[in-house]
């Protein structure tokens, strides 16, 4: 079994899927009317995408950080 395959569907997103629904998430919570547990729900929603692209920003930074470290070798 692969990481990809263990994974949860949230770890499949592509960064620009996950940014996409943060987008989403964060437009629906400011315009406002919706109840407290659902915006508590879109609240923790967005924390998670947060998440998920924080990690694949810092894979590409990493990843960056590699090749100029090859280069300069």
């Amino acid at each position: 079994m692969t990481e990809q395959t263990k994974a949860g569907p949230d770890e499949r997103l592509s960064y620009e899927q996950a940014r996409a629904e943060l987008a989403s998430v964060v437009e629906r919570l400011e315009a406002g009317g919706t109840s407290l547990e659902e915006s508590l729900a879109l609240w923790e929603r967005g924390e998670a995408l947060a998440v998920i692209c924080q990690r694949w920003l810092d894979g590409a930074r990493a990843r960056i950080e590699a090749a100029r470290e090859a280069e300069s070798s």
